[in-house]
């Protein structure tokens, strides 16, 4: 048995684990927003912000139209 530490799929899979999860706990901290965010007097939308209502308006109108289907 040479002198390095055997190292197991189970160990393995919780290094990986643990580094996945400090990974994706740091990448908040690389966020940063632009003039506008988080303040009350200076909203702002975003096309995504538009295409995302309106879609969530076209669900809830289809969702709407098909319950009233007997």
């Amino acid at each position: 048995m040479s002198a390095r530490a055997q190292t197991t799929p189970t160990t393995r899979r919780t290094a990986l684990n643990k580094l996945l999860t400090l990974t994706l706990g740091a990448l908040p901290l690389l966020a940063t927003a632009h003039a506008g965010h988080g303040l009350p007097t200076a909203s702002h939308w975003h096309a995504t912000d538009t295409a995302g209502l309106l879609l969530v308006l076209g669900i809830a109108i289809g969702l709407y139209l098909l319950s009233r289907r007997e």
